[in-house]
């Protein structure tokens, strides 16, 4: 399992390329599940121009890192890949990426599903967006649909 936060830009699709080469045995793995997450332009019926992402350096690693090990304890899953971005970021940049690998499907699409809704709903992330008109801060997250 690896678990980053960054403040730059990354390829998610390039991330878990490299990630899977360098970590998984090939044959070991019969699916890999992948989400990627990027910044929209429009929040709450507003334009948004941009989203400033700030964490707690320690205490937000430490809570991924929890959800981690908790889907590797629910789901037979052989390995997972969280990179979340924090800083300034624009429209249609990737925000996080999420891969399971798992020897089937059903492992791999359930565990990156409750990484994902675990991330967004409680991870210790603050986000506030600019808009044409000044800035607000985000007090929760888009519900999962």
């Amino acid at each position: 399992m690896r678990i980053e936060v960054r403040d730059n830009l990354f390829d998610p699709f390039a991330e878990v390329s490299r990630y899977q080469q360098q970590h998984l045995p090939a044959g070991k793995y019969g699916a890999t599940a992948v989400f990627v997450g990027s910044m929209r332009d429009f929040n709450q019926g507003d334009a948004v121009q941009q989203m400033t992402l700030e964490h707690y350096p320690g205490m937000t690693e430490n809570y991924l890192r929890k959800i981690g090990e908790e889907a590797a304890s629910r789901w037979d899953i052989i390995d997972s890949l969280i990179i979340h971005r924090v800083g300034e970021i624009r429209p249609d940049e990737p925000i996080v990426v999420v891969a399971v690998w798992s020897a089937h499907r059903g492992d791999a699409f359930e565990a990156s599903r409750y990484l994902m809704e675990e991330l967004k709903a409680r991870a210790p992330f603050w986000k506030k967006e600019t808009l044409h008109n000044g800035s607000r801060w985000v007090e929760k997250n888009t519900p999962a649909s």
